[in-house]
Protein backbone atom coordinates (compact mmCIF):
# COMPACT_ATOMS: atom_id res chain seq x y z
CA UNK A 1 0.00 0.00 0.00
CA UNK A 2 2.82 2.36 0.64
CA UNK A 3 4.27 1.79 -2.51
CA UNK A 4 1.26 2.50 -4.07
CA UNK A 5 0.56 5.75 -2.69
CA UNK A 6 4.32 6.57 -3.46
CA UNK A 7 3.96 6.43 -7.01
CA UNK A 8 0.37 7.78 -6.70
CA UNK A 9 2.28 10.82 -5.16
CA UNK A 10 5.00 10.90 -8.09
CA UNK A 11 2.41 10.64 -10.39
CA UNK A 12 0.59 13.56 -9.57
CA UNK A 13 3.30 15.69 -8.84
CA UNK A 14 4.50 14.45 -12.14
CA UNK A 15 1.28 16.18 -13.62
CA UNK A 16 1.29 19.18 -11.70
CA UNK A 17 4.75 20.29 -12.16
CA UNK A 18 6.08 22.86 -14.21
CA UNK A 19 5.28 22.25 -18.39
CA UNK A 20 7.39 24.13 -21.25
CA UNK A 21 5.17 26.80 -23.06
CA UNK A 22 5.61 27.81 -26.63
CA UNK A 23 4.64 31.85 -26.50
CA UNK A 24 5.36 32.85 -29.97
CA UNK A 25 3.02 34.55 -32.07
CA UNK A 26 3.73 32.12 -34.82
CA UNK A 27 4.78 32.58 -38.07
CA UNK A 28 5.07 36.25 -39.05
CA UNK A 29 1.61 37.59 -41.35
CA UNK A 30 1.09 38.49 -44.34
CA UNK A 31 -1.24 40.89 -43.75
CA UNK A 32 -0.17 44.18 -43.19
CA UNK A 33 -2.25 47.25 -42.67
CA UNK A 34 -2.99 49.32 -46.09
CA UNK A 35 -3.30 52.99 -46.07
CA UNK A 36 -6.63 55.00 -47.41
CA UNK A 37 -6.49 58.59 -47.80
CA UNK A 38 -10.19 59.52 -48.60
CA UNK A 39 -11.00 63.21 -49.96
CA UNK A 40 -14.51 64.11 -49.25
CA UNK A 41 -15.77 66.87 -51.70
CA UNK A 42 -19.81 66.11 -51.03
CA UNK A 43 -21.58 68.62 -49.22
CA UNK A 44 -22.48 65.90 -46.13
CA UNK A 45 -21.12 63.02 -44.54
CA UNK A 46 -19.70 59.77 -46.45
CA UNK A 47 -19.24 56.15 -44.44
CA UNK A 48 -16.56 55.18 -45.96
CA UNK A 49 -16.59 50.91 -46.58
CA UNK A 50 -13.96 48.49 -48.24
CA UNK A 51 -15.51 45.52 -49.84
CA UNK A 52 -13.54 42.25 -50.41
CA UNK A 53 -15.27 39.30 -51.50
CA UNK A 54 -18.87 40.77 -51.38
CA UNK A 55 -18.11 41.40 -47.77
CA UNK A 56 -18.42 45.18 -46.91
CA UNK A 57 -15.90 46.50 -44.03
CA UNK A 58 -17.05 49.57 -42.67
CA UNK A 59 -13.67 51.84 -42.63
CA UNK A 60 -14.56 55.29 -41.23
CA UNK A 61 -17.19 58.29 -41.80
CA UNK A 62 -15.61 61.44 -43.21
CA UNK A 63 -16.73 64.71 -42.69
CA UNK A 64 -18.33 67.00 -45.73
CA UNK A 65 -15.56 68.60 -47.14
CA UNK A 66 -12.62 67.20 -45.45
CA UNK A 67 -9.76 64.99 -45.79
CA UNK A 68 -8.81 61.75 -43.71
CA UNK A 69 -6.34 58.98 -44.14
CA UNK A 70 -7.25 55.68 -42.30
CA UNK A 71 -5.96 52.46 -41.63
CA UNK A 72 -7.70 49.33 -43.15
CA UNK A 73 -6.45 46.42 -41.60
CA UNK A 74 -7.32 42.85 -42.61
CA UNK A 75 -6.72 43.50 -46.12
CA UNK A 76 -3.63 42.26 -47.58
CA UNK A 77 -1.35 43.83 -49.84
CA UNK A 78 -1.91 43.67 -53.30
CA UNK A 79 -5.73 42.47 -53.18
CA UNK A 80 -8.31 43.90 -55.27
CA UNK A 81 -11.54 45.63 -53.19
CA UNK A 82 -14.02 47.83 -54.11
CA UNK A 83 -14.29 51.60 -52.16
CA UNK A 84 -17.49 52.39 -51.42
CA UNK A 85 -18.95 55.99 -50.04
CA UNK A 86 -22.33 56.39 -49.19
CA UNK A 87 -23.54 60.13 -48.48
CA UNK A 88 -25.21 60.68 -44.73
CA UNK A 89 -28.25 60.52 -46.51
CA UNK A 90 -28.14 57.31 -48.44
CA UNK A 91 -29.61 59.54 -51.36
CA UNK A 92 -25.71 58.47 -53.56
CA UNK A 93 -23.20 55.60 -52.81
CA UNK A 94 -19.86 55.91 -54.94
CA UNK A 95 -18.02 52.54 -56.44
CA UNK A 96 -14.67 52.27 -57.04
CA UNK A 97 -12.78 48.75 -58.77
CA UNK A 98 -8.58 49.53 -56.89
CA UNK A 99 -5.70 47.00 -55.91
CA UNK A 100 -4.63 48.26 -52.26
CA UNK A 101 -0.71 48.02 -52.14
CA UNK A 102 0.45 50.23 -49.04
CA UNK A 103 -1.45 53.67 -49.69
CA UNK A 104 -4.15 54.67 -51.99
CA UNK A 105 -5.59 57.94 -52.13
CA UNK A 106 -9.37 58.69 -53.35
CA UNK A 107 -11.80 61.64 -54.07
CA UNK A 108 -15.33 61.37 -53.63
CA UNK A 109 -16.65 62.26 -56.00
Amino acid sequence: MRAFLTVLALVVTAACGPRQVDVSSGSPSTMQSQSLTVTNNETQAISVYVVQGGNPMFVKEVAARSTETVSVSGVASGSSVTLRATRADGSKTYNKDVTLSGSYNWTVP
